[in-house]
């Protein structure tokens, strides 16, 4: 990779080079990751409304995509595997894509007010288990498929981003009019033909009121 900064770090040995100069993780970091879901994460993903998701396709290019509902919405199904329903979006579908090229996913549960979130790595699957799938329902709407995950490790993060962000600092968030607008980035990013920033507006509304389910 040829760049107009300076000093990247593109080599395993200047990488181990640089290890060095970072130092080594206590002896708690390093022993902190378990290959099960255990009863401490089964409390906190029971108590997490929200969730990131991170996939990427068979070239490595990667995706992150946001994952919400009531509490409790992830199923734990044993010690080793999840259930993750899948709500009605924008039906590009590239998580689903991503992991039908490559399994491998990543999680990162939080919890409202808690500085501590949960990371977990392993395999994914598309599900569309009847079971599964009925126990999922909201407002009697059956979500029509999952995404079912094989864990491999299990670790707690610490709090220093979330402390850093003041991200459940209410005190610290930006004035309403301030907030970026969405159906505006919306509006220019997609360059349709005659769309305007309202309508974009107005389509987003009726999508966060009609198509929650």
């Amino acid at each position: 990779m040829r760049s107009k900064y300076l000093d990247i770090i593109t080599t395993k040995e200047d990488f181990a080079s640089f290890r060095e100069e970072i130092g080594q993780p206590s002896v708690r970091a390093a022993s902190k990751v378990i290959t099960f879901i255990d009863e401490h994460c089964i409390d906190f993903i029971s108590k997490s409304p929200f969730l990131t998701l991170s996939t990427s396709d068979s070239d490595g290019s990667c995706d992150v995509s946001p994952r919400g509902d009531t509490p409790g919405f992830v199923t734990v199904l044993d010690e080793q595997h999840l259930f993750i329903p899948e709500r009605p979006g924008n039906k590009r579908m590239d998580s689903a894509h991503n992991i039908i090229a490559n399994p491998n996913i990543g999680l990162l549960f939080l919890i409202p007010g808690l500085g501590e979130t949960l990371r977990i790595n392993g395999k994914a699957y598309i599900c569309r288990d009847p079971e599964l799938l009925e126990k999922s329902k909201v407002k009697d709407r059956v979500p029509l498929f999952g995404i079912l995950v094989e864990a491999e490790e299990c670790f707690i993060h610490c709090a220093k981003a979330l402390i850093r962000s003041e991200l459940w600092n209410r005190e610290s968030w930006l004035a309403k009019e301030a907030l970026p607008s969405a159906h505006a980035m919306l509006a220019a990013h997609a360059k349709l033909p005659n769309d305007t920033s309202e309508q974009a507006a107005k389509d987003l509304q009726d999508s966060y009121k009609n198509r929650l389910y």
